[in-house]
C-alpha cells in the first residue's frame, strides 16, 4: 500500500492545514459520517505549546463542514497531572469555535466506557477502560503538533487518539496530589518509563496503566490503535516542541502541515522531518508490523512540498538513549 500523504510548508497555521487537507480530499470520504469526532491534544491545559491550537482546529471544521452536515465533536480527556478538559476548552478559546460550528464540546472522562486489555511490565493483560464515543465514531480525526516525548520519542497523531481515548476519573483532590506529585517527580523517564500498576488503579488514571516501561508500553500504544486508529491524521507543525517534550520542551519554527487517511504514515513523516527513523518509533514501528498502516517514508506517495525542503532536526527527550531501548525477542507474538 502507498499510501498519500500531504505535505506543506508556510507562516500560517489555518492555510497551512488547510492545504494539506485539500491535497487529501479525494481520500477523505464523508458521504456516510453518522458523525465527526475531533480530537485535539490538550496534555496541558495551560501551556498553548504543549496544545493543539484552536485555529488548525478551525481550519479541519472549515474543511468538514463543507463536505458534510453531520453532527460534529470536538473530544478530549486531558493528561495526567492536568486539569480537566474543560479548562483547556476556556483556556485555548474553543468556546466560540464550537458555538461558530455547532460542535459539541465533550469531556471524554465524563463518558461511558468500555473495556479492553493491555500488557503489564510482566507481560500479562490488565484491563483498562476507552471512551465509547471515541470507539463508535465512524469519522476520528486527530489533530496535534509533534513534540518530542519523554518516552516514546515523538508524539504525534497517532498517540494523541490512543492516550486521549484511555479515561482518568479521579477524585478532584487526588488529582491534584498527583498533578503536584508529577512536578516533584519528574516524569516516567525517569523510571525507565514505567509507573506501578497499583498507581493507576488507585488514582483511577488509566493513562498511567499504558506506562509500563519502555518496552511493553510501545507494545500497548499499538493493541489500543488497532481499536482507536484515526480516520484521518492532521499534524499542525507550524510549531512543534524539542527537548523536554510533551509539555516542558523548548519551541521549534517548523512551519508545516501533514494531513493523510493513513495516520501511521503521517506519524512516521513526521518523525523523519524531526529527524528520528520511523523505524526507532516503536509503536510505529508495531503499527506498520500490524497492517496498520505505512511506516516506511519511501513506499509513500508524499504531496505537496519536497521532505528536504521540511527537514529539521529536533532535540530529543534527555532519555532518549534509553528509550530506544523497546525492542525484545518475540514482542510481535503479543500484537
Amino acid at each position: 500500500m502507498n499510501p498519500t500523504v500531504a505535505l506543506v510548508k508556510g507562516e500560517h497555521r489555518y492555510e497551512n492545514v488547510r492545504r494539506a487537507l485539500e491535497l487529501v480530499e479525494g481520500e477523505v470520504d464523508l458521504s456516510r459520517a453518522r458523525d465527526v469526532l475531533l480530537k485535539p491534544n490538550f496534555i496541558s491545559v495551560t501551556k498553548q505549546l504543549a496544545a493543539t491550537h484552536v485555529d488548525a482546529v478551525r481550519a479541519v471544521l472549515n474543511f468538514v463542514r463543507e463536505r458534510t452536515s453531520a453532527p460534529l465533536v470536538i473530544a478530549e480527556s486531558s493528561g495526567s497531572g492536568a486539569a480537566e478538559a474543560a479548562v483547556g476548552f476556556r483556556n485555548f478559546g474553543y468556546h466560540a469555535l464550537a458555538q461558530r460550528y455547532g460542535a459539541q464540546l465533550v469531556d471524554l472522562n465524563r463518558e461511558a466506557f468500555v473495556r479492553a486489555e493491555i500488557l503489564d511490565w510482566s507481560l500479562r493483560p490488565i484491563g483498562i477502560r476507552l471512551a465509547r464515543r471515541i470507539l463508535d465514531s465512524d469519522c476520528r480525526i486527530s489533530i496535534c503538533p509533534p513534540k518530542t516525548h519523554d518516552c516514546l520519542i515523538i508524539t504525534a497523531a497517532v498517540k494523541n487518539m490512543v492516550m486521549g481515548s484511555m479515561l482518568r476519573k479521579e477524585n478532584r483532590l487526588l488529582a491534584a496530589a498527583m498533578g503536584l506529585a508529577s512536578r516533584l517527580v519528574g516524569d516516567s523517564s525517569q523510571f525507565g518509563g514505567r509507573v506501578p500498576t497499583w498507581v493507576g488503579r488507585f488514582s483511577g488514571n488509566d493513562k498511567l496503566l499504558m506506562h509500563q516501561g519502555y518496552k511493553v508500553m510501545n507494545l500497548n500504544l499499538c493493541k489500543v490503535a488497532k481499536l482507536v486508529l484515526p480516520h484521518l491524521a492532521v499534524i499542525d507543525g507550524l510549531e512543534g516542541m524539542e527537548g523536554n517534550g510533551p509539555v516542558e520542551g523548548d519551541r521549534v519554527d517548523f512551519g508545516i502541515a501533514i494531513a493523510s487517511t493513513n495516520a501511521v504514515a503521517a506519524d512516521s513523516l513526521v518523525a523523519e522531518l524531526m529527524g528520528f527513523a520511523s523505524s526507532q518509533i516503536g509503536y510505529l514501528y508495531y503499527c506498520h508490523q500490524a497492517g496498520l498502516g505505512q511506516g516506511d517514508v519511501r513506499q509513500m506517495k508524499v504531496v505537496g512540498e519536497v521532505m528536504d525542503s521540511c527537514f529539521r532536526p529536533f532535540r530529543p527527550h534527555p532519555a532518549y538513549e534509553a528509550a530506544l531501548g523497546w525492542r525484545f525477542p518475540g514482542a510481535k507474538d503479543y500484537l
